[in-house]
């Protein structure tokens, strides 16, 4: 039996039924490997035809994680056993996960994600692009891409976007860790609820008066967690985001990334997030930087398809490059955190460098996205 990705359906007291989702890779924090996401993807279009599933429900197994990302070590041995371009296993898992993300974006009934623990990377794919998604105490959200020599991709080109003050394009610099009272600000979660809130959530969605209309539904599921909300006695910790925004605004208008980066390496901070926040970007890729910079820019009046297919283009480039392979030695395989980067300063990446990543290795109509 196939249980990486767990999967029921709860009946409701008027004969309709709830689709439950569980990604159940505990010990891996809930990672993402291609298993995971063909199940996924597969039984989201099962339940989005089926007119007795009025809701979805997606959570992580365990209390630490909702989801700690993709498996980024498979994705390593896969390139290192294969040289060819673009890369196989990195085009197929690219183009599946993307496709998962975008039919989430894009699904007609109420899905949720319960985004309680660790939300980072793939896991934020998934949740950022649900019709609820849910926070609590515990929740850790991060795109700490530029630590592995990669990019916010999973829709991170649409939705960081889509945040005050520019904070987006700061987050994917930095890879800086947001709670649950900055998601609610970054427009990344929607509802904060009691962290052992989870049984009494089912109760209420199967008590609850479900309609025939998706329209409908999404308005009564909205309504049952705003009533959750307003009890939750949870101790929450302080935004990091709000207090930080003028900072945050200030550094992204000195006109240019390298402006930026002297600002970041040479500025002092007295406020430990943005402290933080700079010293992960002193540590991250520069090549990486350069990218999210440009990518965050050339982003901005895509579609949501558009941005997908642009992340596929630059995934496999990314894999294509030696620093993404060196990323996750250094961090996550040798763990030395020493990373030899192939630019080692922003000022040695050069126009050139950062373009070749935007080359598509497909013509458009044979692009593994063009019918989204």
């Amino acid at each position: 039996m196939n249980d990486a990705v767990l999967f029921d359906e709860i009946a409701t007291a008027d004969g309709r039924r709830i689709g439950v989702a569980l990604l159940n890779a505990e010990k891996s924090l809930n990672a993402l490997n291609l298993e995971m996401i063909r199940l996924l993807d597969a039984r989201l279009s099962i339940w989005d035809r089926d007119d007795g599933i009025v809701a979805v429900l997606l959570r992580g197994s365990g209390d630490k994680a909702f989801c700690a990302g993709g498996d980024v070590r498979a994705m390593r041995e896969a390139i290192l056993a294969d040289d060819s371009y673009p890369n196989a296993f990195a085009s197929d898992f690219f183009a599946r996960e993307y496709t998962l993300d975008h039919r989430i974006h894009c699904y007609r009934k109420p899905l949720l994600v319960w985004g309680n623990g660790i939300v980072m990377g793939g896991g934020l794919g998934l949740m950022a692009g649900a019709s609820h998604r849910v926070a609590t105490a515990s929740t850790r959200i991060a795109m700490p891409e530029i630590t592995i020599g990669l990019y916010p991709d999973v829709g991170g080109s649409w939705f960081l976007q889509r945040m005050p003050a520019r904070s987006g394009l700061f987050l994917g610099l930095t890879g800086a860790p947001l709670n649950a009272r900055d998601a609610l600000l970054a427009n990344l979660a929607d509802h904060i609820l009691p962290q052992a809130g989870w049984p009494l959530l089912l109760d209420l969605l199967q008590q609850a008066a479900w309609q025939a209309a998706p329209a409908a539904n999404h308005e009564l599921l909205t309504a049952l967690l705003g009533e959750l909300e307003a009890g939750n006695g949870d101790a929450l910790p302080d935004g990091n985001l709000a207090r930080n925004l003028p900072a945050i605004h200030a550094l992204l208008n000195k006109g240019s990334l390298a402006a930026f980066d002297y600002a970041l390496r040479h500025g002092s901070f007295g406020d430990p997030w943005l402290a933080a926040a700079a010293q992960s970007y002193h540590a991250g890729c520069p090549a990486s930087a350069a990218l999210i910079w440009e990518t965050f820019h050339r982003a901005r009046h895509l579609s949501l398809a558009e941005v997908f297919r642009l992340e596929l283009v630059l995934s496999v480039n990314f894999c294509a490059a030696p620093d993404f392979r060196e990323g996750v030695r250094a961090l996550l395989v040798d763990k030395d955190r020493q990373p030899r980067w192939a630019h080692p300063t922003l000022a040695s990446v050069d126009d050139g460098y950062v373009a070749q990543h935007f080359a598509s290795p497909w013509r458009p109509q044979d692009h593994p996205l063009a019918t989204l």
